[in-house]
C-alpha cells in the first residue's frame, strides 16, 4: 500500500504477536519501488540479470540481502501498480512462477485485473471512510494500522478500561508522533506531549481542584497571545469545555489536544507541591510580613514554611524548568538589589531581582543546604546539594561561594542534572568528522583528545563515544570530577584531590586493574598526561580533555607540559575540538532567501572559495533557503531553543606526526589538518548554517576560526 505522507510502499505481516512492516521507496532503485513511480507493469525473468534490469531502467537493482536473509531465491517477478481514477493506491508482486519460465500474457492480464478490482475497493474504503469522519482517520488512510486492528483495539481498551490511544502504542507499536497527527488533524487542534522542562503555569493553576482537572482530563499550560492555552483530551467534549470556560469566564481560552496518559503526568509535574505553586511576587509579600513579624534569623532558615526557604527552592525549580546550567546569586552592597541570573543555551539571563534586606538570608540558605560554614564570609567554598530532600524534584547542584566587594558573597550553582548519554549520530557531527571519529574511537589503542573551554560539551561527547564502544566484552574505567553522567557497563570513579586521590593516582590504579579503555576527565597537569600517553603506547585506548581553543593548540600546549614529542606522535589518533551553538527555536525560525552579498559574505567567512566548493557543495540559487530568528512564548522570544556542537578533527595522520616530532609551529599544524581533511569550527558552523540550524551571528559568538 502506498503511505501517502512519506511517499513509500509499506507491506505489514505479523509474526506470533509481533507485527512488523517491510517499506520500499518510491523510486527507480527498487522493483516495486519502480513500478509504482513509473505506474507501469514490470515482468522480469530473472532479477539477479543486471542487463534485464538495465533494460529497464538504468538505476533499477534488486535487493539480495532478502535472499539471503530468508534463505530463498528469488527470479521470476511481475508487479503491477493498483490505479484507480489516475490514484495510485498500492501494487501487487508475485514472484516466482512454478514452472520457472517468464510470468505469460495471461499472467499479465490476470494481474491487472485483479489490481483493478483491488483498486475500486481500497478507492471506496477511503471515500467512505472520508463520509465517516473517525479520531485515527490519519493512521488508517496511511495503512499504519487495519480497520480490524484498530477495531480490535478499541475492544481491548474497553476491556482493559484503558485508553484506545495506550493501546495503540503498547500493543501496534504506533507511535505517539502518528497518533498525535491523527487526533490533530480529527479535532483540528494542535497536539501537544508531555516535558518534564515545561514551566509551571503558577497563576493559571492557584485555586484550580486537582482531582476536578484529573477526572475531566484537562489542565491549563500557558497564555499565549493573550489567551490561555489548554491542554484536553477530548477538545468537541461540550459539557467539559462548557465547566472549564466557567471557570475561566471573560478570558479567551484556546484548546489543543493531548493524550490523557500525558495530561496526568503535566498534573503531576505542576502540582508536586503546593508552596511550589505560588508564584515569585506571592513569595516575596510574604517575606516582607516575615520581616516585619519574624526577628528569629534561625527560623527563617530552617523552618520549611519560611519564605527564604521556598524562595530558594522557587529559584532552583524555575531555573531547572527552564533548562539552566548555572544559577547565579549576584549581591551588591548597600541597598541595591541582589540580582538572579541563570545560565540558559550559554547565554546568562536575569529571573529575578530580590530585595537587598534579603541577600544574606538567600547565601546562608544555600549554605546550610550545601553543608558549607555559614559564619565563613572571607573564603571561598565549594559543596554540594542533593535538592531532592528540600525540593522533590532529583536534581544536584555543585555549590560555589565567593567573597566579593563590599562585604559581600556571590553563590554560582551548577546544575548537575542526572543525564543520559547522547547516541553519538545526535551530537551534530558533519558525516566526514563521524566517520573519522568513529574510526579513531573503534582502534585498539592510542590517544583521544576532546577540547574546549568549560561548558562546551565535552564530557557529554566523552561519554557518547564510550556509549558507542560500550560492550561486555570491552572493560572500560573513567575517573571523573565530579560524575555527572553515568553507564551502565562502565566502572567510574569520581576523584577527591582533597585527600591525595587525584586524576593521575586513579590512572595509575586504573593501570593495575585490567583495563581496556579509559576515559581521564582532564589532563591539567603533566603527570597525568604521561601516564595516559605511555598508557595509549602500552595497548589502551585513553580518552581525556584539554581546555584549549583548537585541535592545533592542544599540540603545542601538550608538548610544552614536557610531553616527549615522538611518544605523544605515535599514540595520538586525533583531537576533537568542540563549540556549542545556539540553534534556531524550531517553532519560530523563518524561512527566507538570502541576497547574492549574504551568500557571498558566508562564503568569505568559510576560507576560499574553493574549499567552500569543495565541502559544501551548495550554490546560489533562486531556490536557496536559510533560516533566521524570530521570537514566540517557547523561546522566551528569543529565537534561539538549545544547542548543538561544532566540530574541528585533528587527525593523526603520518605527516602529522612527522610535524610533532619536529616541534613544528600551530600555523603549520593547522595547514597539514586542512590538508589531511579537517574542517574549522567556523566551518563546520557555516556548515550547519546551510544545513538551516543557527544563524552567522551565533557561530561567530563562540569560535574565530
Amino acid at each position: 500500500m502506498v503511505d501517502g505522507i512519506k511517499r513509500e510502499l509499506v507491506s505489514r505481516f505479523k509474526s506470533g504477536d509481533e507485527v512488523g512492516e517491510i517499506r520500499i521507496p518510491m523510486s527507480n532503485n527498487s522493483i516495486s519501488g519502480c513500478s509504482a513511480f513509473k505506474k507501469k507493469l514490470i515482468n522480469i525473468k530473472n532479477v539477479y540479470d543486471d542487463k534485464e534490469l538495465a533494460a529497464i531502467d538504468h538505476d533499477l537493482k534488486f535487493d539480495k540481502s532478502w535472499d539471503q536473509k530468508a534463505g530463498f531465491t528469488t527470479k521470476q517477478v511481475l508487479v503491477v501498480p493498483v490505479i484507480f481514477k489516475n490514484y495510485l493506491l498500492g501494487v501487487i508482486q508475485l514472484i516466482n512462477r512454478k514452472d520457472g519460465g517468464l510470468f505469460s500474457r495471461l499472467d499479465e492480464q490476470s494481474a491487472t485485473e485483479m489490481a483493478h478490482i483491488l483498486g475500486i475497493a481500497l478507492y471506496n474504503q477511503k471515500r467512505m471512510a472520508k463520509a465517516r469522519p473517525n479520531k485515527f482517520d490519519y493512521i488508517l488512510k496511511n495503512h499504519i494500522v487495519t480497520e480490524k486492528e484498530l477495531d480490535t483495539a478499541i475492544a481491548d481498551a474497553r476491556k482493559r478500561r484503558e485508553p484506545v490511544e495506550a493501546v495503540l502504542m503498547s500493543d501496534l507499536k504506533v507511535s505517539k508522533q502518528d497518533i498525535g497527527k491523527s487526533l490533530s488533524q480529527f479535532y483540528k487542534v494542535p497536539f501537544v506531549t508531555y516535558n518534564a522542562n515545561t514551566p509551571v503555569p503558577s497563576e493559571l493553576i492557584a485555586g484550580l481542584k486537582v482531582p476536578f482537572m484529573r477526572n475531566y482530563a484537562w489542565v491549563p499550560l500557558r497564555k499565549e497571545d493573550k489567551k490561555i492555552v489548554i491542554a484536553i483530551d477530548n477538545p468537541y467534549d461540550l459539557q467539559k469545555v462548557g465547566e472549564i470556560k466557567s471557570l475561566f469566564a471573560g478570558k479567551s481560552l484556546c484548546f489543543n489536544v493531548a493524550l490523557k496518559q500525558d495530561i496526568l503526568k503535566m498534573i503531576r509535574l505542576f502540582t508536586r507541591k503546593e508552596k511550589e505553586l505560588a508564584s515569585m511576587e506571592e513569595i516575596l509579600l510574604q517575606l516582607q510580613s516575615e520581616e516585619e513579624e519574624i526577628e528569629d534569623e534561625e527560623y527563617v532558615l530552617y523552618e520549611d514554611d519560611s519564605a527564604i526557604v521556598r524562595l530558594v527552592n522557587k529559584i532552583i525549580i524555575d531555573a531547572y524548568n527552564r533548562g539552566s546550567s548555572d544559577i547565579h546569586i549576584e549581591p551588591y552592597p548597600g541597598k541595591e538589589k541582589t540580582r538572579i541570573r541563570i545560565r540558559v543555551d550559554g547565554v546568562c539571563a536575569v529571573l529575578e531581582s530580590i530585595s537587598s534586606t534579603f541577600r544574606d538570608n538567600i547565601v546562608s540558605r544555600i549554605k546550610i543546604m550545601a553543608d558549607l560554614d555559614i559564619v565563613e564570609r572571607r573564603k571561598p567554598q565549594d559543596g554540594k546539594i542533593k535538592f531532592k530532600k528540600y525540593g522533590g524534584t532529583d536534581i544536584e547542584l555543585r555549590v560555589a561561594t565567593i567573597p566579593t566587594q563590599g562585604g559581600v558573597e556571590d553563590v554560582v550553582m551548577r546544575i548537575l542534572a542526572a543525564g543520559e548519554t547522547l547516541p553519538l549520530d545526535k551530537i551534530g557531527f558533519a558525516t566526514r568528522n563521524y566517520n573519522n571519529f568513529v574510526s579513531a574511537i573503534t582502534k585498539p589503542y592510542g590517544l583521544i583528545f576532546v577540547c574546549g573551554p568549560t561548558g562546551s560539551g565535552k564530557t557529554s561527547t566523552l561519554h557518547s563515544a564510550l556509549s558507542y564502544i560500550n560492550n561486555t566484552e570491552t572493560k572500560i574505567w573513567t575517573a571523573e570530577d565530579p560524575v555527572e553522567i553515568t553507564q551502565r557497563g562502565l566502572r567510574q570513579v569520581q576523584v577527591k584531590p582533597k585527600i591525595g586521590f587525584d586524576f593521575a593516582s586513579a590512572m595509575r590504579a586504573f593501570l593495575r586493574s585490567d583495563p581496556d579503555v579509559i576515559m581521564v576527565g582532564e589532563m591539567r597537569d603533566r603527570e597525568t598526561t604521561k601516564i595516559g600517553i605511555e598508557a595509549s603506547l602500552t595497548g589502551h585506548l585513553v580518552f581525556s580533555t584539554l581546555h584549549t581553543n583548537s585541535a592545533p593548540e592542544s599540540i603545542t600546549r601538550l608538548l610544552d607540559m614536557g610531553m616527549d614529542p615522538f611518544n605523544f606522535s605515535d599514540s595520538i589518533l586525533c583531537i576533537l575540538a568542540q563549540r556549542l551553538v545556539r540553534t534556531l527555536c524550531k517553532n519560530c525560525k523563518e524561512s527566507y532567501h538570502p541576497s547574492k552579498s549574504e551568500y557571498e559574505a558566508l562564503v568569505r567567512e568559510y576560507g576560499s572559495f574553493e574549499a567552500f566548493e569543495k565541502n559544501v557543495h551548495i550554490p546560489y540559487t533562486n531556490n536557496l533557503v536559510l533560516n533566521r530568528p524570530v521570537g514566540c512564548k517557547r523561546c522566551y522570544n528569543a529565537g534561539y531553543a538549545g544547542r548543538m556542537g561544532l566540530h574541528e578533527l585533528l587527525p593523526g595522520t603520518d605527516p602529522m606526526k612527522k610535524l610533532i616530532q619536529s616541534n613544528s609551529l600551530i600555523k603549520i599544524l593547522r595547514e597539514q589538518a586542512i590538508k589531511d581533511g579537517m574542517t574549522t569550527l567556523k566551518q563546520d558552523g557555516i556548515e550547519k548554517i546551510f544545513g538551516g540550524n543557527c544563524d552567522l551571528l551565533q557561530v561567530r559568538k563562540v569560535c574565530i576560526r
